[in-house]
């Protein structure tokens, strides 16, 4: 993701290339901290790349989640990931081409926290992939309250009869092997990587980024 503290870093069409030259197929960024005109300018450096684009709705309020649907569909990205209102947003997006996946649980915040135990997060992820025009769910495992994250991430996974993105707070290699070993069918990275938080052989967010994919794999 070309975000940092849950926002799109200003500066993210100047790292598209670089991030795609590493072999990186899917590529996101936030709703919120860049205009709207920049993020269309950037959904298009993407597109050169030939990657899938993502829009991660992380905006707190109801016409702004709205709004970030829209936008995600003007800019024909191909993932509409977050957002806490799938009652509303699916009906919007169900007739387009892009993947809708929604938080679940009860999230609040910015930066994004997930409250509620595994009980009733998991229960919840039943019901939010069962509603039509959801394609799979937006799970922010490693922003959660609670104590056991791999036992949330199996337990929301088993449950769920659609694939599950684990987002937020990726920034070690235990993680990524938790999400790799717990049936998530992937997970995002943002602030880590800007902050240049993994060990890497080279320098700069490209360094990062082949670190990222090798412990991917």
């Amino acid at each position: 993701m070309l975000t940092r503290n849950d926002q799109t870093v200003t500066d993210a069409r100047k790292y598209v290339k670089e991030i795609a030259q590493e072999g990186v197929k899917h590529i996101g960024f936030k709703d919120i901290g860049l205009p709207i005109s920049e993020l269309k300018n950037l959904a298009n450096d993407l597109r050169k790349e030939d990657v899938k684009i993502y829009l991660e709705v992380v905006s707190l309020d109801v016409e702004s989640e709205k709004q970030s649907a829209q936008i995600a569909m003007d800019l024909n990205v191909d993932y509409l990931l977050g957002g806490t209102r799938p009652d509303i947003i699916a009906p919007l997006v169900k007739n387009h081409a892009l993947k809708y996946y929604p938080f679940v649980g009860i999230v609040e915040d910015h930066p994004s926290i997930l409250k509620g135990s595994i009980s009733e997060i998991t229960a919840n992820a039943r019901q939010v992939a069962a509603i039509d025009g959801v394609d799979g769910l937006d799970l922010l495992a490693y922003r959660f309250v609670g104590e056991d994250v791999p036992l949330l991430i199996r337990e929301v996974c088993k449950t769920s009869a659609k694939p599950v993105i684990v987002a937020g707070s990726i920034d070690q290699k235990e993680r990524i092997d938790v999400v790799k070993t717990t049936g998530a069918a992937g997970f995002t990275v943002g602030t880590a990587a800007f902050g240049m938080e993994f060990p890497s052989k080279k320098t700069g967010i490209s360094g990062q980024v082949e670190s990222i994919l090798e412990m991917s794999r």
